[in-house]
């Protein structure tokens, strides 16, 4: 029984790009896609498919390198199923000054934290990448 996914999906793709490998292969959920969306939209990965394996579905994300070394040099989860962590529109926090990025799940839905300013609505911090 698994009772954090996202730690998990984070997991899965900070091994793979320490590994060198190509892709990272994780179960489906619509929140998976969607932080997979986010980190293609903002380039930290090249792509994302979403595989039918017969059963639930594989999420395969394509990792991006660049000298070869992966982009993703810090994946992070934040909130976690024991202690999850909120913060409001103004408090949504600045990662290495602009040149990382936070995920939120706001009501808005799952955004980046530029998108979530713009928009002017906080959320759970689900993870800080850059």
């Amino acid at each position: 029984m698994m009772t954090d996914p996202i730690a998990d999906m984070l997991t899965r793709i900070r091994n793979a790009g320490q590994a060198g490998h190509r892709w990272a292969d994780m179960p489906v959920s619509r929140q998976k896609v969607e932080i997979a969306r986010i980190l293609k939209e903002t380039h930290f990965v090249f792509d994302y498919k979403v595989l039918d394996d017969g059963r639930h579905g594989v999420l395969r994300v394509y990792l991006k390198y660049h000298e070869g070394k992966p982009v993703i040099r810090h994946l992070e989860r934040v909130s976690r199923p024991g202690r999850r962590r909120y913060v409001g529109a103004a408090e949504i926090p600045r990662v290495r000054n602009g040149l990382g990025m936070a995920i939120l799940s706001t009501s808005s839905g799952v955004v980046s934290d530029r998108t979530a300013r713009d928009l002017g609505v906080g959320g759970e911090l689900l993870a800080l990448v850059w």
